[in-house]
């Protein structure tokens, strides 16, 4: 594996490439679908579905249920469209949509702000020990806690 370049992509273009990702899958980018996303890319700390549902139920002025938000949450994730910062139950976009990796992030205690960075060998070390005990269909979610730069 090892590092490798891929494409950041910030906003009209990150949205484009979410689309054209979902799509690839075989599903629909529906209005909603596209709202929520262009919310959760507008955060720049991990935003939970409330945040998100609020957000879209102003801009829309009508209200988005946070239930409909996680669906499509889950939807965004299982296809590499955002990430879940699992310990704060919340969620990022992914800057590479359709880069596959796996989600290891530095959580910063006091302002709440996730970094995700890519270490493939660090994964594939992780994988290689889950394997030998055992484990199949491997996602390593690795949260580092602490202050970050800005904070400390």
């Amino acid at each position: 594996m090892g590092k490798h370049d891929h494409h950041e992509h910030h906003g009209e273009s990150l949205a484009d490439a979410a689309r054209d990702n979902l799509e690839k899958s075989g599903e629909k980018w529906t209005d909603t679908r596209a709202a929520i996303f262009d919310a959760l890319a507008g955060f720049s700390r991990p935003a939970s579905a409330y945040d998100i549902a609020e957000l879209v139920s102003t801009a829309r002025g009508k209200r988005v249920a946070p239930n409909s938000v996680y669906r499509i949450l889950d939807l965004f994730v299982t296809n590499n469209l955002a990430m879940r910062v699992e310990s704060a139950n919340a969620y990022l976009a992914n800057s590479h949509p359709g880069c596959a990796h796996d989600c290891i992030f530095l959580v910063c205690d006091t302002c709440g702000e996730a970094t995700h960075i890519d270490d493939d060998p660090l994964s594939q070390q992780v994988r290689t020990v889950a394997k030998s005990e055992g484990f199949n269909s491997i996602r390593p979610v690795i949260e580092v806690r602490g202050i970050c730069q800005k904070c400390s």
